[in-house]
């Protein structure tokens, strides 16, 4: 295709009937008034789709839609085109046809962005029009900054030499000394996890190298791998930006700092620790403003979205969310306190970190240095005439048993809990020490849950399952095991060919009946599973995953190693 020609937006809009007259004249009065792109004010003002507006110019144009939602661009054509001018053009190299390079933008009106990216790729280009809310994420998948940060790592190691790191180089005090390799490559990869949707990054010196991992979705994966000498650097560096005890190496640290990424504020919680080859180091990324969840919005099954909202607007009593480390605990309990957070109400968290900034809630970190610790606070905050407490963690028996107590006399305990399933967690706060009486008339709810990997919806393609998914499935589908269809993701440039985008989380509940409280008071744990088991058939976190499965939300792989970890 030759070079496009110049249109007249909204006249070819109203020509294929994708809007009206009136709309086009109340939309150009609009663009008059803000100074925005027309198809912009369509989209916002809700005239047209972006979809509608981009297959009706493709028309036009005699030019291919190409929907990138199920377009898989290819890594060695999509670098053709530097980012920078990808995200000034808004465009995308798709494919290659012969001599002719296939480019997507989103405004193929723009000619002299077409002669511009003609000349940036040095090839002759043929158009295809995309759309710009399927395009901006998709940059953010395909432009993976990986050799960007390996060079960065490699461009530090060849400044450090074979000198070994000074306190006073990395601080800068040093006459002529630079630490900007080390900012830059840290600052990348910050920007790297962000986009790439990294929970953790981890920094881990081997013998002969630096690993840099990011946890996505749960899973680990390798970023680059760098020469070990830039790791002390790397180190001291974040020391420096968490306040942390520079001279300290042998000792682990913990601390938090909060960076600019892409106008948003992340908050990063750091661990340091020593190991063979140097200090490795942990960081959890917390987005501020991403938004508190509601609780409609955490996919609960309608059964226990009900009794869970049921058992927190209770005024007394306590709910424990269960589960271990990374199961999403924390997002369902702020869930919960952001449903519940009304000016007629007293909440106090006491947290060790507080993650989330509150409005309108008095939270309180942990400090266990000073001797501020759970149990301290907690005592406090009963005397600061609260509706509602949210505990971090019973991590104790005197904590359980303050929480239980606050709980008996009148105030609503929120709390997490590091148990396998929701049976265990009575038994467990037994274990610690907590007295019969204390755990029967205090539980009103425990909630367990997992996190399990979603399948991208932009590569799903059906499943065949294998023997021995069949026969794992058979245990809770019974002979309906064939009525179901199943699905995987293939893997495409949307999910880092992992086949899986996002997570949800899975859940089972334990109601404290009659008979439940009747069962722990009489002592006998084995009366008490049975009776938990009996009221809990057919509810179970392995049953909900099965659910997923069958719903197409995740695959049988997924659903099988959250069984195994509950069996473990």
């Amino acid at each position: 295709m030759a070079r496009p020609e110049k249109v007249r937006l909204g006249d070819l809009l109203v020509q294929q009937n994708v809007i009206t007259d009136e709309q086009l004249k109340l939309a150009l009065d609009e663009q008059k008034r803000s100074g925005r792109k027309l198809g912009r004010v369509l989209v916002d003002s809700s005239y047209a789709t972006e979809e509608g507006i981009s297959k009706a110019l493709a028309r036009q144009l005699g030019a291919d839609f190409i929907d990138l939602k199920t377009f898989q661009p290819k890594p060695e054509l999509v670098k053709l085109l530097p980012e920078a001018q990808a995200r000034r053009f808004r465009a995308l190299v798709l494919d290659e046809e012969r001599d002719l390079l296939r480019v997507g933008m989103s405004d193929p009106t723009d000619l002299a962005a077409f002669d511009e990216i003609a000349r940036i790729v040095k090839r002759d280009i043929t158009l295809a029009v995309i759309t710009e809310g399927q395009l901006l994420p998709l940059l953010d998948r395909v432009y993976r900054r990986t050799d960007e940060i390996a060079g960065l790592a490699k461009d530090l190691t060849q400044e450090m030499g074979d000198i070994p790191v000074e306190f006073g180089s990395v601080l800068g005090i040093t006459p002529g000394a630079e630490d900007a390799p080390v900012v830059r490559l840290l600052q990348t990869v910050f920007e790297e996890a962000q986009k790439t949707r990294a929970s953790d990054i981890h920094i881990e010196p081997q013998e002969k190298s630096l690993l840099i991992r990011f946890r996505i979705d749960g899973v680990l994966h390798i970023q680059t791998e760098a020469d070990n000498k830039i790791s002390t650097a790397l180190v001291l560096r974040l020391k420096l930006m968490s306040g942390l005890d520079i001279s300290e190496k042998r000792l682990p640290q913990d601390g938090r700092f909060n960076i600019k990424l892409r106008g948003s504020s992340v908050d990063v919680r750091i661990s340091t620790m020593p190991t063979q080859y140097g200090e490795s180091v942990v960081m959890r990324l917390l987005a501020q403003n991403t938004g508190l969840l509601q609780l409609d919005k955490l996919f609960m099954p309608p059964r226990v979205l009900e009794r869970f909202r049921h058992c927190i607007s209770r005024p007394s009593g306590i709910v424990l969310v269960t589960g271990p480390t990374g199961s999403g605990k924390t997002t369902t309990l702020y869930a919960a306190l952001n449903e519940l957070n009304t000016p007629e109400k007293k909440i106090i968290t006491v947290e060790d970190p507080v993650e989330y900034r509150l409005p309108g809630i008095n939270q309180v970190q942990v400090h266990e240095k000073i001797d501020l610790t759970f149990s301290r606070v907690l005592r406090t905050a009963l005397r600061q005439d609260p509706d509602i407490i949210l505990v971090g963690e019973m991590r104790d028996q005197e904590t359980a048993e303050i929480g239980m107590r606050a709980a008996m006399t009148g105030h609503l305990v929120l709390s997490t809990l590091h148990t396998n399933d929701a049976l265990s967690t009575p038994i467990r706060l037994l274990d610690m020490g907590v007295p019969r009486y204390m755990v029967a008339l205090s539980i009103q709810m425990v909630l367990a849950q997992r996190l399990v990997r979603v399948i991208c919806q932009n590569c799903t393609e059906p499943h065949q399952p294998e023997p021995h998914e069949l026969e794992w499935l058979r245990y809770e589908l019974k002979e309906r095991v064939d009525q179901f269809k199943y699905s995987k993701g293939a893997g495409c440039a949307h999910c880092a060919n992992t086949g899986y985008q996002g997570r949800q989380a899975v859940y089972e509940f334990l109601e404290m009946s009659n008979a439940l409280v009747e069962a722990a008071n009489h002592g006998d744990p084995n009366e008490f599973m049975a009776v938990g088991r009996q009221q809990m058939a057919g509810h179970t976190l392995r049953r909900d995953a099965v659910r997923l499965v069958v719903n197409g939300r995740t695959t049988i792989d997924e659903a099988m190693r959250i069984a195994t970890q509950l069996a473990e």
